[in-house]
């Protein structure tokens, strides 16, 4: 099942570990029995740390629990995990000898401090590329905390208990019976979630804890803020990076074209090279962290979600944007259950089946053009009077026959039957009507919003929520700067990005030089 490469591949990432791994295999009549057999049995070989027990009790499908010499991990498999989901085994097997990329010890100690016993399954495709980041983060987890059991279940092979929890996107994390979290998603946000469903054992009136003191802080670790990190470094100063995950939207970007001097690469890579470039230099970075807010004159004091502060001469804000939900009612319930964000992962749970999507631009043209392929109808709404999306992908939507195109159509409510969507009300501008589509999933494509809630009242943001910026990117607060896709920079791509993350470094370095950035300096405002 795995060739020489990969088998001589995997030989050189085992050889880190240092204590015995075991891989107890449940047995099974399930016709996948085999094949997981053979998978584990060609890991074995692998190194000599890595032992194969079968007939580890018994189970209705392939499962398999992984133990160190000390006892279970909290970590197992339902199904075979190939596809997208080996690279999680692999992890899975690292993680079990403390080995693999690991949060720094702030992020481990709140997980540590989820209150137990804790368990979760999370229902995955092996198809799903989002899927793997919430296996490995909450696998992680499960290693990390002495009573956490985190079961991770290909749907494939457990369709009656998807039909029962009426899970209709993947990944799909379920707590108690209920589901946790639907879609793409990071360890902080899932750590956060779990904090506020478990609890933690953090007295909430501990005392904050201080990250240090630092010359200058960057927010964000996407494009701009690698590069204004590496920038401001490079000028002698002492750098801070805080960040919700290092790479920013690029983690979610395939395939990058119009990156200059690379004629293409992919946006996980290009989030890799970044933080290893980083890594040349003495940044100090705080990943898995979100902002709370920003205080403070000459001194700015950041403080984070965590309970955690650190303080700077001087702040870059390079928070990106994140996916725009459509704000209506019964979308939020329905995430996971019908409401979905990506295409690509959830499609297969809409096989003959009708569904709509929303946004006209490129990415929701995108989106319906694969769903086409998939489902018996889709109907994609613009708002608009005409779809905004470049004119060969229309002419391709136009050309598909199970696909409608409804333009000046604005969607006011997803409908639903309390367990699933049932269909998609919108407002027709064009006649003032109000109709309905009879559909089971409603994808939304309808662009970015900026990550600014946490500056609301302290900067000057545009009704979008974009920070203002100047030609330099100046805030309206001195000391404090902007730069990437948060701001009012009008073209929203990586290389503009990445541009302009060096230039407000620069301005920033210059503006500590001239003692610009202090309150009542004179630093210049930006126009509105």
């Amino acid at each position: 099942m795995l060739d020489s490469a990969t088998l001589e591949q995997l030989q050189s990432v085992f050889s880190r570990l240092d204590d015995s791994v075991l891989l107890k295999v449940a047995h099974s009549t399930h016709e996948n029995q085999q094949e997981l057999l053979e998978m584990l049995r060609a890991l074995e070989t692998t190194s000599p740390q890595i032992t194969l027990e079968e007939n580890f009790g018994t189970s209705p499908a392939p499962r398999f629990e992984i133990h160190r010499s000390t006892g279970p991990t909290g970590m197992s498999f339902r199904g075979v995990p190939g596809g997208h989901e080996f690279s999680s085994l692999i992890l899975a097997i690292l993680y079990a000898n403390g080995k693999g990329k690991q949060p720094d010890e702030g992020v481990l100690q709140r997980i540590r401090n989820l209150k137990g016993p804790v368990r979760v399954k999370t229902y995955m495709s092996l198809s799903c590329e989002n899927c793997p980041e919430v296996v490995q983060a909450l696998h992680l987890m499960a290693s990390r905390h002495e009573d956490f059991q985190h079961e991770v279940i290909d749907g494939a092979v457990a369709q009656d208990e998807i039909q029962a929890l009426g899970i209709q996107g993947v990944p799909a994390v379920i707590h108690d019976g209920k589901l946790l979290h639907s879609g793409k998603s990071t360890l902080l946000d899932l750590l956060s979630k779990l904090e506020a469903a478990l609890g933690t054992t953090r007295a909430a009136n501990a005392a904050p804890t201080s990250l240090g003191s630092y010359d200058l802080a960057v927010i964000g670790g996407g494009p701009a803020g690698a590069s204004a990190a590496i920038y401001t470094v490079r000028k002698g100063l002492s750098v801070a990076l805080v960040a919700e995950r290092f790479g920013g939207q690029l983690q979610d970007t395939k395939g990058i074209e119009n990156m200059i001097s690379m004629p293409y690469t992919e946006g996980v890579k290009l989030a890799a090279q970044l933080a290893e470039h980083l890594g040349k230099y003495p940044v100090k970075t705080f990943e898995h962290r979100r902002v709370a807010s920003i205080t403070g004159d000459e001194t700015k004091r950041i403080t984070l979600e965590s309970g955690e502060f650190l303080d700077a001469g001087a702040v870059i804000i390079a928070t990106g944007a994140k996916w725009r939900e459509l704000g209506i009612p019964g979308e939020k319930e329905h995430i996971g259950q019908g409401v979905a964000f990506c295409a690509h992962c959830d499609g297969p749970f809409y096989k003959g089946r009708r569904v709509a999507v929303v946004g006209g631009g490129n990415s929701g043209v995108e989106a319906a053009i694969d769903l086409a392929a998939i489902a018996s109808h889709v109907t994609l709404l613009e708002y608009n009077d005409q779809l905004k999306a470049d004119g060969v992908l229309v002419e391709k939507l136009k050309s598909i026959p199970n696909a409608v195109v409804l333009t000046q159509a604005k969607s006011s409510r997803v409908i639903g039957d309390g367990g699933k969507v049932t269909g998609l009300e919108y407002h027709q501008r064009s006649s003032g009507e109000t109709r309905q589509l009879e559909v089971d999933g409603v994808f939304v494509q309808i662009g970015l919003l900026p990550n600014t809630q946490f500056l609301k009242g302290v900067l000057e943001l545009t009704p979008y929520g974009e920070i203002v910026v100047d030609t330099q990117g100046r805030t309206s607060v001195p000391g404090i700067y902007a730069a990437g896709d948060v701001t009012t920079m009008p073209f929203k791509q990586i290389v503009t990005a990445m541009g302009d993350g060096a230039k407000v470094a620069l301005t920033a370095f210059e503006d500590r030089m001239r003692g610009a950035n202090r309150p009542g300096a004179g630093a210049s405002k930006p126009a509105s």
